[in-house]
């Protein structure tokens, strides 16, 4: 008994009944861990920023497809700027910035983990469109459909983290926790309709998007190499654009991918450790799910052109000129 009550394990050694023990983790872990998570969020809140400029600035990327890859940035930004940073007090230290500052972090969390998921829907639903009906894909999905959608995803995110900030204060009352720790208590009936509503519906409706997306576009891109040598130059068109529209495909195809191999295991080992976005359940699987937000920019670096060419106007700063915004980047 005298070693739990040991001040020196203790966040608050004043407070023996009623404080958090220190988290066990060895001094080198604790170097390691704020290194790569540092390192991390730098990188991710740095490469997202560039995304977020570049299609906020340059006027021919104002496309439905480009403003659902500046929607998914502003998720990951938030996961480099406030999710990453949170993660490390909670991993290496105890939490000595209070009640307030935690429901902020909670909440945050929260928003850019449902927004990423929304978005990532939003963008299977755009690529299923333009590959499975693409006459009626100008049609259907406008610029202006598509802010409407994505500001009803971030709508529903901020409400429901608004609720589990809500939920979390009344389970606190309930349940007292120490002092000097972080972490968000659900009941169990929120824990499954959470399950349900922000993991199985939503990887559901993105895996069944995908697999049909992947029998069309192999259908069609068979379809192209039988009549490649007997086209017109009119029909050449058509094909370079369907070669387009395949390739984006693709891209976002591996988006969707490197989103849900890092996300699948954060919320499969979150969920069995009994909350949402606690820390007891170890660093790896939210370090891994951090890391996807880094990913994403890397991977519009890797297979858009675009990216590559108004991020050397960006870093040039030739985007501060008049008239910039209208420059070519396609």
């Amino acid at each position: 008994m005298m070693e739990v009550h040991d001040g020196a394990e203790l966040c608050f050694p004043q407070l023996l009944n009623t404080s958090c023990r220190k988290p066990l983790i060895s001094w080198s872990d604790a170097v390691f861990l704020c290194f790569l998570l540092s390192s991390v969020s730098v990188l991710t809140v740095s490469l997202n920023l560039l995304v977020i400029v570049s299609i906020s600035h340059f006027r021919q990327l104002h496309k439905p497809t480009n403003l659902l890859l500046l929607s998914m940035s502003f998720s990951d930004f938030i996961v480099g700027f406030v999710f990453m940073p949170g993660e490390i007090l909670r991993k290496t230290s105890c939490w000595f910035l209070g009640d307030l500052f935690c429901s902020l972090y909670i909440y945050f969390a929260a928003i850019a983990l449902c927004s990423s998921v929304g978005n990532i829907v939003l963008i299977s639903v755009d690529r299923y469109v333009i590959i499975c009906d693409p006459l009626h894909y100008p049609t259907r999905v406008t610029v202006r459909r598509v802010k409407l959608f994505i500001s009803l995803c971030w709508l529903c995110s901020n409400f429901y983290s608004s609720y589990l900030v809500k939920d979390d204060s009344l389970q606190k009352d309930k349940y007292f926790s120490c002092y000097g720790e972080c972490v968000l208590l659900v009941d169990y009936t929120l824990a499954y309709v959470d399950l349900v509503l922000s993991f199985i519906a939503p990887v559901t409706i993105i895996v069944v998007l995908y697999v049909r997306v992947f029998v069309v576009a192999v259908s069609q891109a068979r379809a192209m190499r039988s009549h490649i040598t007997a086209v017109t130059l009119q029909h050449s068109v058509t094909v370079t654009s369907r070669k387009s529209e395949l390739k984006a495909a693709r891209t976002l195809g591996v988006l969707v991918a490197v989103f849900l191999m890092c996300f699948i295991p954060y919320y499969c080992v979150s969920f069995a450790a009994g909350n949402i976005l606690n820390s007891s359940y170890g660093i790896l699987v939210p370090c891994l799910f951090c890391f996807n937000s880094c990913l994403n920019p890397l991977i519009y670096a890797l297979f858009y052109p675009w990216f590559r060419r108004a991020v050397k106007l960006i870093v040039t700063l030739q985007i501060l000129q008049p008239g910039s915004c209208e420059a070519n980047v396609l």
